[in-house]
C-alpha cells in the first residue's frame, strides 16, 4: 500500500487475510479422504466466496451494494468456521490445523465486520 491508499482489492487488509484463509485451507483439505469430498468442495467454494465477495464489494459504487457484497463475505465466513468445527470434530483435522484455521477465521471476520462498518459512512 505504501502511501496508504487503497487503490485496488487487493491493498485491503479484510481481503490478504481471506486471501491467506483460502491458501491455508486448500492446502489443508488435499490431506482429507476423497470419500469427503463434499465437504472438501464445500469448504474450498466457502473460503474463495469470501475473497470474491469482498473483490467484489470494494468494486461496487453504492453504499448499499458494497454491504450487500461485505455481508455476504461475513456469511461465508461463518459458514467456513461451522465447516472447520465439523472437519475437528469428524477428525479431518488435527487440534492444530483447526486452531491455526478457527484464530484466521476470527480475525477475517473481525476485519470484514470493519469493512461494514467502514462502508456504513460511504456516500
Amino acid at each position: 500500500m505504501g502511501n496508504g491508499k487503497i487503490k485496488s482489492f487487493t491493498d485491503l487488509i479484510a481481503w490478504q487475510e481471506g486471501h491467506k484463509l483460502v491458501l491455508f485451507i486448500y492446502k489443508i483439505v488435499a490431506a482429507f479422504t476423497r470419500t469427503e469430498y463434499s465437504l472438501v468442495d464445500q469448504m474450498k467454494r466457502c473460503a474463495a466466496s469470501i475473497t470474491s465477495n469482498i473483490a467484489e464489494g470494494f468494486s461496487r459504487k453504492s453504499k448499499k451494494e458494497k454491504m450487500q457484497f461485505y455481508y455476504m463475505a461475513l456469511g461465508s465466513t461463518t459458514e467456513l468456521q461451522n465447516q472447520l468445527v465439523i472437519s475437528r470434530d469428524l477428525r479431518f483435522l488435527s487440534v492444530k490445523d483447526f486452531d491455526a484455521l478457527a484464530q484466521q477465521a476470527i480475525r477475517l471476520h473481525k476485519l470484514i465486520n470493519g469493512l461494514i462498518k467502514s462502508s456504513e459512512s460511504y456516500t
